[in-house]
């Protein structure tokens, strides 16, 4: 009697403690799938922040005044200023050759004293930019001083102590024997060039600078000359880096380009009227582009450019619209980047970068002398002299003026290339290089390896799922299916260094072969194909899905005749070099290739789509396929007409899961290709995805730099185009349930 009464407890207490189980799943299950959506929010939220400071304005914060102590040797408003990259000293040069360091917050005098200008005045300067400058005098003699910041740490305190010394040595150099009005000056390793406007004519002067090996010595060898036969009044020179032009602006809007390899003389090289009447020049950082201010307000960008021919000429990169109709009376280069600043008589201030093609501030600060002012090296700040004698710092912050729309997705026209392009290249030695932060050709790259790889993976994938789950013996599928989708658990780095280190390698000697191989192995299977109809009397109910075990010998045997046939076909067709015809008709070969990529990454894409496909082909009712077969349909028109647009869901489903698996792919595409990030769909050349680059560039970006950011920006780009695609498919994949569920 007992016994029942547990019997009877426990039949009660069964659906009670089912309940609380469903229960307990059904929020456990909640909590996870809400769990995937915060982490899924959360990655994009912190990609976002990390990202939104690339395109954030730059600012300006209140001009802050510079206390001016005065020594006893000089009581003269400065013509020259100079700061440190850490706004703390400040160099303040007078009309007699009188500096001073002051510190920016306290004005004190850090070192004072006068350079060696013989009792000259000054009259003109030239500031590097990041680097030396030239002070010219009224007695047409060059000084050139550079300041040496030093930092010092006594106690814990960071103290800066600034030198003043001379690059050329303590003696004034001669250029000119009248006052110099203008002076533009490039340095090198092994000579020296300047150029000078004095008395309306152009003086050149070439310094050879030799050293000393035993005493340290430093000799120099003059080579003076002038531009001769102008016939106009120069008003702007500008001499390149590399010390081989010099560039002239004369009145009536003339610009002309000559060659200094010939000093003494130089000759024209070029000449040509500019859009508006020219109102200043100055050579950007790296002395390759020469920018020319004018009436208008516009700053135009121009640089030598090489033609198919060899020729070397002047070519407009860009036209920068910085004012509205105020005249651009002063450009100042920045010193580690590819922008300037420009300035007006009116006060007006404005950054520009010239790779991003944008005016990355425009304010307006009142009355300033533009040939007294002065930018930090690190471009965080703007020392200049008002119209009242004040100095004043201006701090900015302008973190990411690389960055636009323009330079990261449309072709930019950069130093050194004929014509636009889209680049990536993020790095070099120095700071005169321009960053080539172009997304396009890394989209590209992701698209053209997903292509290529969805290209070998979607056919052998879901042909492979069609067969295996409606064709194939039911013994021989238990086998099969399994072993593909244990490949899937294959890691992708075994694949790609497999790919790049053997099968790239056999590819390329074996070219011919391989191609050979894709038109032979239809033909094989057709020709099987035939053979098998011919003889089915005798073998139909024998091999009836278990054809895969009578073609796995048909492909090694025509494998293997490519292989041999390949290498006389190579012979005879290409006279044994297919690489040489092919670049011969103007496709190049590299041994590491979108095919490599596309067979490596397909043989990783090919166990999802399959599994996936599969599944959603074998789960469909047989109802519907015996129902179908009643009717008279055969196998073929069974599977095409109720079994595929039954499946069709999960089969979509599958290809969008390899589409983001072939999206998403690193190591493989990193260890199977050049990764060169170019813009070519030949199947023979490589390319640079989203994620590779990201993999091979992160451990080498500067934290919370440009770099850095857009690289986190690229991860973005791979975020929402996943996201994006994924909806659209789930959307595609909804309707179409709804138009086959009720089959």
């Amino acid at each position: 009697m007992q016994s029942n009464n547990q019997s009877v407890d426990i039949k009660r207490a069964s659906p009670r403690w089912r309940r609380i189980k469903d229960n307990l799943a059904r929020y456990f299950i909640a909590a996870g799938g809400v769990g995937v959506i915060i982490a899924v929010l959360m990655i994009f939220v912190y990609l976002l922040h990390v990202v939104a400071p690339l395109f954030g304005s730059a600012s300006v914060d209140a001009p802050v005044s510079i206390v001016q102590t005065v020594d006893d040797n000089d009581a003269n408003d400065p013509v020259v200023l100079s700061v440190d990259e850490g706004l703390t000293t400040v160099l303040t040069i007078g009309v007699d050759g009188h500096y001073r360091l002051l510190d920016r917050t306290t004005g004190e005098i850090k070192h004072s004293d006068t350079l060696p200008l013989d009792g000259a005045s000054i009259s003109a300067s030239f500031k590097l930019p990041g680097g030396p400058i030239a002070l010219a005098t009224d007695a047409g003699t060059v000084l050139m001083i550079e300041v040496g910041y030093e930092p010092h740490f006594n106690d814990g305190v960071r103290t800066i102590h600034a030198e003043v010394e001379f690059p050329l040595g303590p003696d004034a150099v001669v250029l000119s024997d009248q006052r110099i009005d203008s002076l533009a000056v490039a340095p090198g390793d092994s000579a020296w060039t300047m150029a000078s406007i004095s008395g309306g004519a152009v003086q050149t002067l070439r310094i050879g600078l030799r050293e000393n090996l035993m005493t340290g010595e430093l000799r120099k060898d003059f080579e003076r000359g002038q531009v001769t036969g102008t016939g106009a009044v120069p008003h702007y020179i500008a001499i390149s880096g590399n010390q081989r032009y010099l560039y002239v602006g004369y009145d009536s809007r003339i610009l002309a380009s000559y060659n200094l390899s010939q000093v003494t003389s130089p000759p024209v090289l070029e000449r040509f009227d500019t859009a508006a009447p020219m109102t200043s020049m100055r050579m950007l950082l790296g002395g390759i582009s020469l920018l020319i201010g004018d009436q208008r307000g516009v700053v135009t960008q121009y640089s030598p450019v090489r033609d198919d021919t060899g020729h070397t000429a002047l070519a407009q990169l860009r036209t920068l619209e910085v004012f509205d109709g105020e005249p651009v009376t002063a450009i100042i280069p920045e010193a580690r980047r590819k922008g300037f600043i420009a300035l007006s008589d009116a006060g007006h201030f404005a950054m520009v970068h010239t790779t991003a093609n944008n005016v990355v501030l425009d304010e307006r600060i009142g009355d300033v002398r533009p040939t007294v002012a002065s930018l930090s090296p690190r471009s965080n700040g703007w020392v200049y002299l008002d119209a009242a004698g004040e100095l004043e710092l201006l701090p900015i912050n302008n973190r990411h003026p690389e960055v636009s729309w323009h330079s990261l997705w449309e072709k930019v026209w950069y130093e050194n290339y004929q014509e636009p392009e889209y680049v990536w290249q993020s790095s070099a030695a120095n700071h005169d290089f321009e960053p080539k932060f172009s997304l396009t050709p890394l989209a590209f790259g992701t698209l053209k390896a997903a292509f290529y790889a969805l290209l070998f993976a979607i056919p052998i994938g879901l042909l492979g799922a069609i067969y295996t789950a409606y064709f194939m013996a039911p013994k021989l599928r238990q086998t099969v299916k399994p072993t593909i989708e244990i490949m899937e658990a294959l890691p992708t780095v075994i694949l790609g260094f497999l790919a790049g280190l053997w099968l790239a390698p056999y590819i390329e000697n074996h070219l011919a072969a391989v191609l050979g191989m894709l038109l032979l192995m239809p033909f094989g299977m057709l020709g099987f194909a035939w053979l098998s109809h011919r003889f089915k009397s005798t073998v139909g109910e024998v091999t009836d899905g278990w054809q895969p075990l009578l073609l796995a010998p048909v492909v090694v045997v025509v494998a293997w005749l490519s292989l041999h046939v390949g290498s006389l076909a190579e012979y005879l067709l290409f006279d044994g070099n297919i690489r040489g015809w092919l670049n011969e008709i103007g496709v190049t070969y590299d041994q590491r290739n979108a095919m490599i990529v596309g067979i490596a990454m397909g043989f990783g894409v090919v166990p999802t789509i399959f599994s996936i496909a599969e599944d959603a082909i074998f789960g469909v009712p047989r109802s519907l396929t015996q129902g179908s077969l009643s009717l008279g349909a055969t196998r073929w028109q069974t599977m095409v007409r109720v079994v595929l647009p039954t499946a069709s869901p999960g089969i979509f489903s599958a290809l969008m899961i390899g589409l983001g698996r072939a999206v998403g792919e690193t190591m493989i595409v990193l260890m199977a290709t050049g990764n060169t990030p170019i813009m070519d769909f030949n199947i023979f050349e490589g390319m640079r995805t989203l994620s590779a680059n990201i993999a091979v560039e992160m451990p080498e970006s500067e934290v919370g730099g440009t770099h850095y950011r857009v690289l986190f920006l690229a991860a973005l780009v791979l975020f929402l185009f996943t996201f994006v695609v994924n909806t659209i498919a789930e959307q595609v994949r909804h309707r179409l349930r709804q138009k086959y569920g009720s089959l």
